[in-house]
């Protein structure tokens, strides 16, 4: 690894003012990513429908909803090892085959347990996908303005909770729950945008040695971001100023100086996954539960997914302005607050504009945590 081609590449990226560029890396991921929150919503209300066409048994409605997730889990933690050897690009275009492919079999499903393993091959790809999106803007968009770019791709999020939303809501109640697995599998078109218009990630390329693509491919992002903004100069303290260590291995992240924040992290995600998707996922069946119609229910998780977009926006924008560390303990705070009488609320069956104003609460301060937990 040339150190100083490394410090050169990244002083370059850091340099540039923010521009219609990294809008549009950040809108062809955001849709990536919007395409990801699809398939994990709609077969959260797939299995409403399924418990009575099935006669589905709660514990089979869990493992449906659970599966995808122990996919994604196998699919996470392969990826990114292969993103470091392959290429993030290359991993960013066979993730999202694999769950397109998958998902159009889970429409041919005949049975409990062959949607069960076709669950779990979507989770692969999905799984996969997910780390390869995020990472793969970050390395695209300067340090300063990363927390507003990073934050507003998980608006991207709501975008396609919304979509599987308002599918289910006319595609399942008239011509069945297959055809939604079957929307879910349009992804696979959108790899020829990634192909034609997403290059690959400089950083990487000239961490593996490509120094001469790695060139090629900023010169192309100046040339482009010179058009509408100004360039400052590239000076010798830009480049001096970058800190290129050693090739660092996943056993950095448990030594002394690491260590509590990886724990930190850790506890994080897994209590933030815990509450989004043991409370999302269930939404539909819940609603259903507690007597309201499978299409009504629908309705009500799309006006709820609608308040997952300002905290969204709101939060990317304050990021960068006042730190993610007290924005987060307060979208955390607030989250967990409205977590608890939204639950309340459902159980006591108080009237449905109460439980959908606390579901409303509940998916404001939600989104703000995961805004800033993927910065």
């Amino acid at each position: 690894m040339d150190s100083l081609a490394v410090a050169r590449i990244t002083a370059r990226l850091d340099r540039l003012p923010l521009s219609p560029f990294h809008y549009r890396m950040l809108t062809i991921n955001g849709f990536a990513w919007a395409f990801d929150a699809f398939d994990v919503g709609l077969v959260t209300f797939v299995v409403a429908a399924l418990t009575k066409s099935w006669n589905l048994s709660p514990s089979q409605v869990g493992i449906i909803l659970s599966v995808g997730l122990a996919g994604m889990l196998v699919g996470a933690f392969l990826s990114g090892p292969i993103a470091d050897r392959v290429g993030r690009k290359a991993v960013f275009q066979w993730t999202m085959l694999i769950f397109s492919i998958c998902s159009l079999l889970c429409a041919l499903s005949w049975n409990f347990y062959s949607l069960v393993v076709f669950r779990f091959l979507v989770g692969i790809g999905l799984g996969g996908e997910t780390p390869v999106v995020t990472s793969l803007l970050g390395e695209f968009v300067p340090a300063r303005d990363r927390g507003k770019v990073q934050g507003l791709i998980n608006s991207f999020w709501a975008i396609g909770w919304l979509a599987a939303a308002a599918i289910s809501y006319f595609i399942i109640p008239t011509v069945g729950w297959r055809w939604a697995f079957v929307a879910g599998a349009l992804p696979a078109f959108y790899i020829w945008v990634v192909r034609r218009h997403l290059p690959e990630s400089p950083r990487w390329l000239v961490l593996q040695g490509r120094t001469k693509e790695a060139e090629q491919i900023v010169d192309a992002i100046e040339n482009e971001v010179s058009r509408t903004r100004t360039i400052p100069p590239l000076t010798e303290q830009d480049v001096s100023s970058v800190y290129v260590g050693p090739k660092a291995s996943i056993g950095v992240l448990f030594s002394s100086q690491y260590l509590r924040r990886t724990i930190m992290l850790w506890f994080l995600w897994f209590l933030g996954m815990f509450g989004y998707y043991g409370l999302f996922s269930w939404m539909p069946s819940l609603l259903v539960k507690a007597g309201h119609t499978m299409v009504k229910s629908f309705l009500y998780v799309l006006i709820m997914q609608l308040a997952y977009v300002p905290n969204q926006v709101l939060c990317a924008y304050l990021m960068d302005k006042y730190g993610r560390k007290w924005l987060l303990t307060a979208n955390l705070f607030f989250a967990g607050i409205a977590t608890v009488i939204f639950g309340w609320a459902l159980g006591q069956g108080l009237q449905t504009s109460q439980v959908i104003l606390w579901g409303i609460i509940t998916s404001f301060f939600v989104s703000g945590v995961w805004g800033i937990t993927y910065t």
